[in-house]
């Protein structure tokens, strides 16, 4: 899994989720801290509760186009990430050796870069890797890897498992006629 792509499963992990429900563990610090640090949360610095809103809210859009049901959803995710990371802005920057790349310079760094591995991700076209477990018991961010881009369980084991059980039990249950 490509780092910018490990680093924002683990944010959107970090959202209240599952049956029975996990916290945000944005509220616990460490954490906060481990998981924002590819993002360039410097560590021992702690996090304000406007930034820590502003996290989430950017973690509310992300959410909103991994499970959007049709492109109009997916839609409304994005134009929310848009505004809700629009403080961050970059310029080009060229080097000798014909390469260019992004540097922030406004905005909160924390977003600008959850924001600038996001546009990466979609422009490398692995973004559609980011997915939400089918098991609404789970719904655990992962990232697909198999070729054709179908994964459906975080864990097949458990999540795939427990839902195919479930589903072959009640076809046995249905009456025969």
């Amino acid at each position: 899994m490509p780092a910018r792509a490990a680093g924002i499963v683990a944010l959107l992990n970090t959202r209240p989720h599952a049956t029975p429900t996990l916290p945000d563990t944005l509220d616990n610090p460490a954490t906060a801290a481990e998981v924002l640090a590819p993002f360039g949360q410097p560590a021992g610095v702690p996090l304000t509760p406007g930034q820590l809103d502003q996290i989430r809210a950017v973690r509310t859009d992300l959410m909103t186009v991994i499970d959007a049901a049709d492109p109009e959803h997916a839609e409304r995710g994005w134009t929310n990430l848009s505004a809700d990371a629009a403080d961050a802005t970059f310029r080009q920057v060229f080097s000798a050796r014909g390469e260019a790349r992004l540097e922030q310079v406004a905005g909160d760094q924390i977003i600008g870069r959850i924001a600038l591995d996001v546009a990466e991700l979609v422009r490398d076209n692995t973004w559609s890797r980011i997915r939400a477990c089918a098991n609404e018991q789970c719904r655990h961010v992962f990232y697909d890897t198999t070729r054709s881009r179908t994964q459906r369980w975080d864990s097949y084991e458990t999540c795939g498992n427990r839902v195919n059980v479930a589903a072959h039990r009640a076809r046995g249950n249905r009456p025969r006629g």
